[in-house]
């Protein structure tokens, strides 16, 4: 068997959860927490490219990495449609690129802009964030 075979073999690490609306800050608050608690329960301290994938019902994803003074969000290409979704929600230009750099502040806002159009999210690692991607640090 050779190694390609075996990645194809093994499952995936993490699996599609199925998005709940979020409608209030609370909600939102809860699921900040819910996910913060994943990665440091499943996430190794030396992993980098971690975070969550937001999977769009009308197409496209989105990767989202926070820090104490930033979020990273990688837009694809095929979800390039959300940017003024994400420039109504949190107030930032789009960038000239799929990565955006956003307040940490904005987090919140951002997730409740971005609910109703969530089919799923995902925990990630090994993701390529720009030159953003950093170690989960406890």
């Amino acid at each position: 068997m050779t190694a390609s075979n075996e990645s194809q073999d093994t499952p995936p690490r993490f699996r599609p959860r199925p998005w709940i609306h979020l409608e209030t800050p609370q909600d939102v608050e809860l699921w900040i927490a819910e996910h913060d608690q994943a990665m440091q329960d499943l996430i190794k301290p030396q992993e980098t490219g971690y975070g969550v994938k937001f999977t769009l019902a009308e197409g496209g994803d989105i990767y989202l990495q926070t820090g104490e003074d930033a979020i990273v969000l990688d837009v694809e290409p095929d979800a390039a449609w959300i940017a003024p979704l994400i420039t109504a929600a949190t107030g930032a230009e789009p960038p000239p690129g799929q990565y955006w750099l956003l307040p940490a502040d904005r987090l919140v806002q951002l997730v409740i802009g971005l609910s109703s159009l969530v089919a799923s999210t995902t925990l990630v690692v090994g993701h390529r964030f720009g030159s953003h991607g950093r170690r989960i640090t406890y």
